[in-house]
Order: C-alpha cells, then sequence, then structure tokens
C-alpha cells in the first residue's frame, strides 16, 4: 500500500476510501430496495385488476379480469346472433328481406345489380 509519509493524512485517506465505498454500496442497496418496492406495488395493482376487487364503504367493487371476459363474450354472442340467417329476428334476416323486395320491384332493369341507377340527389 501506498504511504504519503504523514501518518494523519494516511488515517484520513483510508477511512475517506471506506466512507466513498460504503456510500456507494448504500446509494445501490437503496436503488434495489426502491426498484422491488416499484415492482411489487406493480404486481400488487396487476393482481387487484386480474382477480377485481370488493366494494368497500364509497368505492364501488370492480370485476376481475375473467368476469369481464365472460361479458364481453355473451355480448359477441349476442352480436353473432345476428349475422346468420334465423327465424327472421337478425340484422341478417332483414338484409336479405330488402334485397328480396328490392329485386322484387327492378325486375326487368338491366345493370351490374339489376337495378336502374339512383337518382341524383343534389339533382344535376
Amino acid at each position: 500500500m501506498l504511504e504519503t509519509g504523514v501518518p494523519a493524512l494516511d488515517t484520513v485517506l483510508v477511512w475517506g476510501g471506506a466512507l466513498t465505498l460504503l456510500v456507494g454500496v448504500g446509494t445501490a442497496a437503496w436503488r434495489l430496495v426502491r426498484a422491488a418496492l416499484r415492482l411489487g406495488q406493480r404486481v400488487d395493482q396487476f393482481m387487484d385488476d386480474w382477480y377485481g376487487e370488493e366494494a368497500r364503504p364509497g368505492v364501488p367493487g370492480r370485476p376481475g379480469v375473467m368476469e369481464r371476459m365472460g361479458g364481453i363474450e355473451d355480448r359477441l354472442g349476442r352480436v353473432e346472433h345476428e349475422l346468420y340467417p334465423n327465424s327472421g329476428g337478425s340484422l341478417r334476416d332483414a338484409v336479405d328481406l330488402a334485397n328480396e323486395r328490392l329485386a322484387r320491384l327492378c325486375p326487368d332493369h338491366p345493370g351490374p345489380d339489376g337495378c336502374p341507377p339512383l337518382p341524383d340527389p343534389t339533382g344535376e
């Protein structure tokens, strides 16, 4: 080890180096602990969102992800019901009926869709 020849200065330099090392290690440890705490908070928030939260005074409850997915599947089933012909109550049945009636109204006019062109709404 190098020495300056002045024992008091040597002692100050050794303790200064030790203090610097301890502060550096302490800072690194603090950053790791802080990062772990933040990660823990995010995991806690994720778990609350995933499983939902019960209602508490002044705060309404929130359903979890799986409960929400079930609601989405129910709504998609209702939409899917409208896309296929059924007993006459679906949107698809209404469109088919409108096409049928339109075909009956203009059977003799040749055109790309079997009907004459619609009049221009601007009158030109």
